[in-house]
């Protein structure tokens, strides 16, 4: 398929790459050329200007927020420059709100529009292992299915509206961020009567919550890997804010997802903006008043 890729971060590298090595023709732009030229080393085609991309059959975007996503399809031109037949698969998580104006903004044009936020992380997305959570109609989807499938092992499809996917997203990644800061503060339990981070979350995730995000993010609190970050602070915040958004449009209550943002934000406001997620285990030892390494106990 003939594949225009707009957002080139970790995962967006990482996906493109797997579509080259799938076999698809891929074109890409990227505000920054680093990426673009790791790219073309893998026989990408670098364009001048994102609006260049509207003529593919398929433009994926994966873009770091509400304000980037607007900048680049909005403000660069991209729907104006889309020719009929083009489908916009949208990987990034945004918000609910944004997800329907531009499912909007994409009907009115006659352009087709797939909500596609993934699940997995970067290293995920190099082995082609995401799972693509995807909002909007079965026609459009099964033109772009051949291209998904190369990028993951599963395509969940939650119907119409798009934003329905985006919902599903922002919603699984709240349940991320409640684990990581559940077995951080259940490891400062257990240290403060030295039994050691590793011991414990070995019992835990090979017995009670032996599941993928329990033993990754485990492993990762054990070893006290906060960096290189999967997941950076920042992103992990900027989610958490877009579930209490669309928490708030439905007058649902997320008492707990308050707190996960003022630990976010109190990593950040700490200088730990390049830090993992993960690092709000770090900080529920902190609070705890811990000291040392839990790796080494």
């Amino acid at each position: 398929m003939d594949i225009g890729f707009i957002g080139l971060g970790k995962m967006g590298r990482a996906i493109a790459a797997r579509l080259l090595a799938a076999g698809h023709r891929v074109r890409v732009w990227n505000r920054s050329p680093d990426p673009i030229k790791q790219l073309t080393a893998k026989g990408a085609q670098a364009v001048g200007r994102p609006a260049e991309l509207g003529t593919a059959q398929v433009l994926m975007t994966m873009l770091a927020n509400d304000a980037a996503v607007r900048s680049v399809i909005l403000d660069e031109g991209v729907l104006e420059a889309a020719t009929k037949g083009l489908i916009h698969v949208n990987l990034a998580t945004v918000s609910v709100a944004l997800a329907k104006e531009l499912a909007e903004l994409h009907r009115r044009r006659g352009i087709g529009y797939l909500a596609a936020p993934v699940f997995g992380r970067p290293e995920v997305a190099a082995e082609g292992k995401l799972n693509i959570v995807i909002g909007g109609d079965a026609a459009t989807l099964a033109r772009a299915e051949p291209a998904l499938q190369d990028v993951g092992q599963k395509i969940w499809p939650v119907g119409e509206p798009p934003e329905r996917a985006n919902a599903v997203k922002v919603a699984g990644n709240f349940m991320i961020a409640c684990a990581i800061e559940a077995m951080g503060e259940a490891v400062a339990l257990v240290r403060a009567h030295g039994v050691g981070a590793a011991d414990f979350l070995d019992i835990l995730t090979n017995t009670l919550f032996a599941a993928p995000v329990y033993k990754g993010y485990g492993a990762l609190i054990a070893q006290e890997r906060y960096q290189p970050a999967g997941f950076e602070v920042p992103l992990a915040l900027k989610d958490i804010r877009l579930a209490l958004t669309a928490a708030d449009d439905c007058n649902v209550p997320l008492p707990f997802a308050s707190v996960l943002r003022d630990h976010l934000l109190e990593l950040q406001a700490a200088g730990a903006a390049r830090d993992d997620w993960v690092a709000l285990a770090r900080l529920a030892a902190e609070h705890a008043g811990l000291k040392g390494s839990a790796a080494r106990e």
